[in-house]
């Protein structure tokens, strides 16, 4: 909470945005220190009241640090999520959030949370998926999809 932006800035560089990280690090550290002794809240409305603070990150701390159910809808959660049929292609991350929690077992949020976000990242990237490799091919709609568009 005493750091500048510098040497904050510095500590974290490699990651993007860094100088409005920092900026936020040091405010985010000020508040806890003044409104929480010190100490990381433990609930959702508490951690996104901090600075820089927003639902995705509030659910990851929640699931890693006070292993509290949540589902954090980052970009691999988003796009499967939406490839496999478990939202809408205009969902935006809040609604996946809830589809994805009234669909999976809470006790299993956290588990389906790491494994939709190594999914993601090991066969279902982005740009070019690997939908030979995939073991969802049969319920996945973007290969239903590019298969009626490749059949036109």
């Amino acid at each position: 909470s005493k750091a500048n932006e510098n040497e904050v800035g510095d500590i974290i560089k490699s990651i993007g945005l860094y100088k409005n990280k920092a900026k936020n690090l040091i405010a985010l550290s000020i508040k806890l220190m003044e409104d929480h002794n010190g100490k990381v809240p433990n609930d959702k409305q508490a951690l996104t009241s901090l600075p820089g603070v927003g639902i995705k990150t509030a659910n990851v701390v929640l699931a890693e640090c006070f292993k509290v159910p949540a589902i954090a809808v980052d970009t691999h959660v988003e796009r499967v999520s939406k490839r496999l049929g478990l939202a809408r292609q205009k969902d935006n991350p809040l609604e996946i959030e809830k589809k994805l929690e009234r669909k999976i077992k809470k006790e299993r949020w956290i588990k389906t949370h790491h494994q939709l976000i190594s999914f993601g990242r090991a066969i279902c990237h982005s740009r070019n998926p690997e939908c030979d490799n995939c073991p969802l091919r049969e319920c996945c709609l973007y290969l239903k999809k590019a298969s009626k568009t490749a059949g036109r």
